[in-house]
């Protein structure tokens, strides 16, 4: 502090010898510029004699000492702090070039009182060098802090003063909105957007900048407050793809990409920029709006990705971890974004992208539970429609991940290990195979992938028996369902019926039950049943539930088959020996229901090839197929019998999903409703004669409620009873109404062809 004290006061005096070699014409340059600089207001103070500036006055012998003494300090500086003064020496020189002539700060004050008017050219220029000389100027190469006036005038274009930031307006906003909807786009106004919005990111990134290559870009603007920011990302993502296809002069039809336009070099650079700072938006957001509408921009500008192979596996590594983990609708954007861009690079881009989705959906199917399987769902058949891209290349990937699982497979029946055991029977292994059935069967009309289906299936089958335990059932059904949808999709013969008949044989199954489950099991997310589960009559209801649907769902397809009557008898044999020995009325019904309709689908295919005279040999797989063909027209008994069946079974695996006996509230299925009598006036049927006890359907208000009778309002006067809630009352007026009614709103889900009517509604893309 003392040194910097006595160096403000030696600074700023005139130097000998300075004025003399001035010319008076230059001198008068420097006067008439100051005074231009001071303005009219500046005012000349007169000196008192014509004096030199540089004699030395008399009578102070101790400030010279003192000048002395702050020259010793500096040159002591050097011994006492070198690092200090190495620094001094390389950055201002010139404070270190002390000199011993200069005046102080009293000298100053003397000089400026001894001024006159007139005085000569020489002397002005002298008292400019003081003013110059005053203060320390920092080293050229530095660069000049911007300055409240740089955003006094928000009306301006936006120009940016040199070396200074400009702030973002609304107005400035609005400029570049009108420029970017011009049909001549600029370049310029598209570099400023983007520009702008790298110095949006830049506000709200933790370090305050992006701390990498787009810095530069960042310093050009200034994004402050949430109004600016919403408007530059805003602006981006209406306008700026738009602008972008009109500067390139993309024709509406055209077919050629976008990087093969000529002007497509004019923006690259800055285009490389934008998609990164992009998809750094996308990784930092959690709201799913906002995601929704960023996700919708970057489908529209997938073109412009192609040309970036590095830029495009990030995006895509991003896109995929949304399509894996985010929201319904995220998921659903994510994906479609992953198709365009790998759809538009299919040749480089696919195997990383086949490889990375795979992986992503077995690390995010370890877990099934009713809140995860939709997506999961979603997951495999978006994965198989990416797979269904190139089935050339699909197959390597397949073969490989097929080949895994038949490895972890006969390591789990070589070593017979619960670690092995456990690598196999898991949710994982078990999804895997499903979307690989899947995906055969959605490739069935090729032959790239039909050669795998032998492996699968010899997989799925000694899964099944690896472990051939009651506890084990659920997993059990859930390989039989891949085995009868593999089967069903690549019109293969697979022996799955001794796999299913075998369950009615199972000891633990037979024997009685020693617990009552108060819910229904279900086995739709499970995979291991514990001890207490085995012993409980839900485990057992359930059983029959699987077989019945299993048996029903594979017969319904093998019913028009020429060899059908023969292929049954196995399982006919087995279901009427367990039906000897059960002793429950209910599963006896379902069961001999089940048998009723098998003979029946059996003895309708032998009258149709006795009526036929098949007169072709067995060989001519041609004349099998079109006599099938003409069995699966006519449809068999067990076949129409399946349709019915299907329909009562999705309506209940609806009610189980939704947990409760409402399930038009939540899919928005159409009530009927019903004008409900008016006071005083009698009820009356279709054929017009009076009822006297209507039903308590009809006997509602306009608020939905049940209009209580006469014995009614007695009953409640001799009896107070707890009232009950509205809702209770709109479900369940009555139980010997209720059933009825829920058949009914049941059968709205389906149309009158028999097809399921879809409730999800579909993805609404107009805002594309």
């Amino acid at each position: 502090m003392k040194l910097a004290a006595k160096k403000v006061k030696s600074l700023g005096k005139p130097k000998s010898g300075i004025s003399k070699k001035k010319t008076p014409k230059d001198a008068a340059k420097k006067t008439v510029a100051k005074n231009a600089e001071n303005g009219p207001e500046a005012k000349v103070i007169p000196k008192k004699a014509k004096q030199k500036p540089v004699a030395p006055q008399k009578g102070k012998p101790a400030k010279k000492g003192a000048k002395k003494t702050h020259k010793e300090e500096l040159e002591g500086l050097k011994d006492i702090d070198p690092e200090f003064y190495d620094f001094l020496k390389k950055n201002d020189k010139k404070l270190l070039d002390f000199n011993l002539l200069d005046s102080d700060e009293d000298d100053d004050e003397e000089e400026e009182e001894q001024q006159k008017k007139g005085e000569n050219k020489a002397e002005s220029s002298e008292d400019d060098e003081e003013d110059e000389e005053k203060y320390h100027k920092p080293s050229e190469g530095l660069e000049v802090a911007s300055d409240e006036s740089d955003f006094e005038d928000e009306a301006e274009d936006g120009e940016a003063t040199a070396g200074g930031t400009q702030k973002i307006t609304l107005n400035l906003l609005r400029q570049w909105e009108q420029q970017l909807g011009q049909a001549n786009v600029s370049i310029d106004i598209v570099r400023k957007v983007i520009q702008a919005f790298n110095s949006a990111l830049a506000s709200i990134s933790a370090d305050g900048a992006d701390g990498g290559e787009n810095q530069p870009n960042a310093a050009a603007f200034k994004v402050v407050g949430a109004a600016a920011f919403n408007g530059v990302i805003q602006l981006c993502v209406i306008h700026l793809q738009p602008a972008i296809i009109r500067l390139l002069g993309v024709k509406p039809n055209s077919s050629m990409p976008l990087h093969k336009h000529k002007k497509w070099v004019k923006v690259r650079g800055c285009l490389r920029y934008y998609l990164t700072d992009l998809i750094r938006l996308v990784e930092q957001v959690s709201s799913v709006n906002i995601l929704g509408v960023l996700l919708k921009h970057l489908h529209q500008m997938a073109g412009m990705v192609v040309p970036f192979t590095a830029l495009g596996k990030t995006i895509l590594k991003r896109l995929i971890v949304l399509w894996a983990t985010g929201d319904e609708t995220v998921r659903v954007l994510a994906f479609l974004c992953i198709l365009k861009i790998t759809r538009k690079q299919q040749a480089t881009m696919l195997n990383h992208v086949l490889k990375a989705m795979y992986l992503a959906y077995v690390r995010n199917s370890k877990f099934v539970s009713p809140n995860t399987l939709p997506g999961i769902n979603f997951m495999r058949r978006s994965l198989v429609e990416m797979f269904a891209l190139d089935l050339n290349v699909s197959y390597q990937h397949a073969f490989l991940y097929i080949r895994q699982l038949a490895i972890h497979l006969r390591n789990a029946v070589i070593l017979k290990k619960k670690d092995s055991f456990q690598a196999v029977y898991n949710w994982q292994f078990i999804n895997s195979m499903r979307l690989w059935a899947d995906l055969l069967g959605a490739s069935t009309n090729k032959p790239q992938l039909q050669p795998l289906v032998y492996p699968l299936v010899t997989i799925a089958s000694g899964v099944i028996r690896l472990i051939p335990t009651a506890q084990y059932f659920p997993l059990r059904f859930h390989c039989l369902q891949t085995l009868i949808l593999l089967a069903k999709e690549t019109n293969t013969y697979v022996p799955v019926l001794p796999l299913i008949v075998e369950v009615l044989k199972s000891n633990t199954f037979n024997r009685k039950h020693t617990a009552v489950s108060m819910k229904p099991l279900q086995f739709t997310c499970v995979l291991r049943l514990n001890k207490q589960q085995l012993s409980e009559n839900g485990f057992r209801d359930e059983v029959i539930e699987q077989v019945c649907g299993l048996l029903l769902e594979y017969l319904a397809h093998e019913s028009p088959s020429l060899a059908f009557a023969d292929l049954v008898v196995p399982t006919v044999m087995a279901i009427k020996g367990y039906l000897k020995d059960c002793r429950n009325a209910n599963y006896t019904r379902k069961l001999k229901q089940l048998l009723d309709k098998i003979q029946e689908s059996s003895r309708f295919v032998e009258q149709n090839r006795g009526k036929s005279s098949v007169n072709f040999d067995l060989k001519n797989a041609q004349a099998v197929a079109a006599w099938e063909q003409q069995i699966r027209l006519k449809r068999t008994p067990l076949d129409i019998y399946y349709a019915s069946w299907l329909k009562t079974h999705e309506t209940k695996k609806r009610r189980q999903a939704a947990q409760t006996d409402d399930i038009n509230a939540d899919y928005d299925v159409p009530k009927l409703k019903k004008l409900p009598p008016k006071s005083g006036i009698p009820v009356r049927n279709e054929r017009g004669e009076v009822e006297l006890f209507p039903s308590d359907s009809e006997d509602e208000d306009d608020n939905g409620l049940p209009v209580p009778s006469d014995d009614e309002v007695e009953e409640e006067e001799e009896e107070i009873e707890q009232p009950k809630s509205k809702k209770a009352k709109k479900e369940k007026p009555e139980t010997k109404k209720s059933q009825p009614v829920a058949e009914t709103v049941a059968e709205d889900d389906y149309d009158d062809a028999g097809g399921a009517v879809d409730i999800v509604k579909d993805l609404d893309l107009n805002d594309w």
